[in-house]
């Protein structure tokens, strides 16, 4: 790998001294939408005629450079009339383009990676896009477009379990997914425990998953990086969209503060279904509602200042005796700089907040916990000329980890006040990307990020003899819990423990021909946060805890090689990839660990390794009345955590166990039908095979009582998952493109009222005493209708 670095540092200061007696000149500018004025991510600029060609990046600017002449450009995109300008390239030139909705087309579009055959020369792989129209026309559970839902669809990404807005990546856990919203961190995706995910679709301006060759100005996860941008606000003229559903309603408004300088953006949600419970003489509730702002300002030609935010909260209460509220907040103020037609900047100031409250009126206490991070990004995108594009930038992370307090709830509670002792960290990364075409038929991407992570001095840290938090029974044979031997205290500067990694990226693609590629992938990661959680799905109780003195950061390696073509141009398109990665210091759990209230947590983890290898298969219809895909994935993941020394058991004694999220097949097929121009048919199918769980194999009585022997960890599966939804879209007057625009939306969940397993659970049977097996299933059949509009 050292060498390979060495290369292609070589060969880019060749490239950039190397002298060209041809006079050479810049094209730069940004894309726009005509009707908002929103940037366009992802437009293609192309010139035939010396099959030169760029994008337009996540701000909608683009910079190409090209020798002396008159040239036509071709200006395209997905969804949006191309442009065909003449350019006379004797000067440089910034020049900016608007782009019009093709209206005929929008509906059609599903993906809009790898359609283009452009996107058959770059090296970027294991990447997905998928548009918010996409996301609208998936049938899903209560009939709330779900962008997590959506991407489960994809392969290699699964769902944590029904009902569930959780995912998992390539067999990674759900703690390993970097999320981002406008480029914060959100900690937890989902609303009212995972029925609904935390993403408005009518807010979102673009969508990117990452599952590998992930570029190196992305770190701090070690399986996936979700990249969501929100849109800026239209800063042309009022608008207004939303819908009506069964259990929740929205409502996006958006409209120029000053006309084509500056524009706002609200969006919001809730949820109502618990309004109606008291019909029924039921006395609980479960509701949720967010909010989505943004802020846009063109200061000048080249400066943009952007203020978006995000807060949502979640509340569920049984009775008058459980409370629990939880939820994201975020804010981020981000200024775009054009230093040159040639330098793009943007610099970021981002506050993000994780918060989660539980109140026990029945034991007369309440809980709360959460995560803070202050993040300050710089990041620097140079156009160095037309077979090179650098990205380099920094990063620095401020973190606040409170594991918890609890106080009471009244004078007359028995208990005390409690506070489990604050962490805090700091996460730095500088890092360097490179784009070059080292031929017509050869590119490469290479990178290099260093990270360090500094845990930082806390009030009170409990030292172990032979720093071992957790020792071995040799007499019981099991894991318990170290006693302290003492304690140290730190001052706030102090640094406690400290991780530096080196983490080069390293991907290519070579063109067969004009219509396929084969592309390959290397990447080195690290992740210094750890999802504290001994179960399956993302709950609302899982504890977020740094690296530090005795807990280490894992370490990601995964290589990807991988087959794409365009069949019929672009109307078809085959991706075929194969992965393998191993994950070293997983932290992994001892028999009857207690994660809750534990203000020594590194008493009941012991860090082991994780692997996971797989073969995905997508398959797009991307053009015509009926487009779709079919995905299938056929992987393995699974653990170990062997003894620490010879008389070490290990877990699971020392052999290799299914994660809980391991699925040998995953299957999927969404298809969209547009039958005519006022109805739209959609439908998914979706079988996986059932997540591995811990079932028991035999008991004994110990003085009258019951006690379970359980088979080795994660051994049996769930029965398989499958299911069937469809769903039809109704637009009364297709052809009013003025005033109030409208369209219904009714969909089946679950058409065949599959009871998929969510657990199963063992127990004795109350008339006859006999054991038995209870299938616990969250969801039958579903209907729902919804009512959408804009205007």
């Amino acid at each position: 790998m050292k060498n390979i670095f060495v290369c292609f540092t070589i060969l880019f200061f060749f490239n950039c001294f190397h002298s060209n007696s041809q006079e050479k000149f810049t094209l730069s500018g940004t894309i726009f939408e005509i009707k908002s004025n929103e940037t366009v991510i992802g437009v293609n600029l192309y010139f035939p005629e010396i099959e030169l060609g760029t994008s337009s990046n996540e701000y909608g600017f683009f910079s190409i450079t090209v020798p002396k002449g008159t040239y036509k450009l071709m200006i395209s995109s997905i969804g949006y009339n191309t442009i065909i300008d003449t350019i006379n390239l004797s000067q440089n030139i910034t020049k900016n383009y608007s782009l019009e909705e093709n209206v005929e087309t929008l509906n059609e579009i599903i993906i809009i990676e790898n359609v283009e055959k452009l996107d058959i020369k770059k090296p970027q792989m294991s990447i997905n896009s998928l548009t918010s129209n996409t996301i609208k026309n998936i049938p899903v559970v209560l009939g709330e477009a779900d962008v997590i839902k959506a991407i489960t669809l994809l392969p290699g990404v699964t769902n944590a379990g029904e009902g569930s807005s959780g995912f998992n990546v390539r067999g990674g856990a759900v703690d390993q997914n970097l999320i981002l919203l406008d480029e914060a961190t959100i900690y937890n995706s989902s609303h009212l425990f995972g029925f609904f995910s935390v993403f408005n679709p009518d807010a979102i301006k673009d969508l990117k998953l990452y599952k590998g060759g992930i570029p190196a100005r992305y770190g701090g996860r070690v399986s996936s990086v979700l990249d969501i941008y929100q849109k800026d606000g239209n800063s042309k003229e009022f608008h207004a969209n939303g819908g009506i559903g069964i259990v929740s309603s929205r409502l996006l408004i958006e409209g120029p503060l000053k006309k084509d300088k500056s524009s706002f953006l609200f969006g919001g949600r809730s949820s109502y279904a618990h309004l109606f419970l008291p019909l029924f003489d039921i006395n609980n509730e479960a509701y949720f509602y967010d909010l989505n702002t943004k802020l846009s300002f063109k200061i000048d030609d080249k400066n943009n200042i952007y203020l978006s935010g995000y807060f949502g909260r979640d509340v569920f209460t049984i009775a008058d005796s459980f409370e629990n509220i939880y939820g994201n907040s975020i804010l981020n103020l981000r200024w775009n700089h054009l230093f040159s037609n040639k330098l793009f900047t943007n610099l970021s100031l981002i506050y993000s907040d994780y918060y989660y409250d539980l109140k026990l009126n029945f034991v007369e206490f309440k809980w709360n916990s959460g995560i803070q991070n202050f993040n300050l990004k710089y990041d620097f995108k140079y156009y160095l000329n037309n077979k090179m594009k650098l990205e380099f930038g920094l990063n620095s992370i401020y973190y606040k980890f409170n594991p918890g307090k609890i106080e009471p709830t009244t004078p007359t509670s028995g208990i005390s006040t409690f506070k489990l002792i604050d962490k805090y960290a700091f996460e730095n990364a500088i890092y360097l990307d490179s784009e070059y075409q080292l031929s017509d038929k050869l590119a490469v991407s290479f990178g290099l990020r260093l990270s360090s992570f500094l845990s930082l001095g806390q009030d009170e840290l409990n030292v172990y003899e032979n720093d071992q938090a957790v020792v071995f029974n040799d007499n019981l044979q099991i894991y318990e819990k170290a006693n302290p031997i003492g304690t140290e205290n730190f001052k706030r500067s102090d640094v406690i423990k400290s991780f530096f990694n080196a983490e080069p990226r390293l991907s290519m693609a070579y063109q067969l021909n004009d219509k396929s590629s084969i592309k390959a992938s290397y990447n080195r990661m690290s992740q210094y946060l750890h999802l504290l959680s001994n179960t399956s799905s993302p709950t609302p109780l899982d504890v977020w805890t740094p690296s530090g003195k005795y807990i280490k950061p894992q370490l990601l390696d995964q290589y990807a090689i991988g087959y794409f073509k365009n069949f019929n141009y672009t109307d078809y398109s085959l991706e075929i990839e194969s992965f393998y990665k191993t994950v070293k210091n997983r932290i992994d759990y001892i028999d009857g660990a207690d994660l809750i209230a534990n203000n020594a947590i590194e008493q009941v983890i012991l860090n082991g390794n994780a692997e996971a290898y797989g073969l995905e298969v997508l398959f797009k219809k991307n053009e015509g009345r009926l487009n779709g895909w079919i995905a299938y994935t056929l992987s393995k993941s699974k653990q170990q955590t062997e003894g620490r020394a010879p008389n070490e058991l290990g877990i699971n004694n020392g052999n290799w166990y299914n994660t809980p999220h391991d699925r040998t097949h995953d299957v999927s097929l969404t298809a969209n039908y547009k039958y005519s121009e006022k109805w739209k048919l959609n439908a998914n199918f979706l079988f996986q095979t059932g997540r591995p769980t811990t079932y028991p194999n035999s008991q004994y009585i110990y003085n009258g009582v019951n006690v379970p022997n359980f088979e080795p960890r994660n051994s049996n599966r769930l029965p398989s998952y499958h299911r069937l939804d469809i769903s039809t879209t109704y637009t009364p007057k297709p052809d009013k493109k003025v005033g109030l625009q409208s369209y219904w939306v009714f969909g089946i969940y679950n058409i065949y009222n599959r009871r998929n397993a969510a657990s199963i659970r063992f127990g004795s049977n109350e008339t006859s005493g006999l054991n038995e097996a209870t299938r616990l299933s969250i969801f039958g059949i579903v209907p729902s209708v919804s009512y959408n509009f804009k205007f």
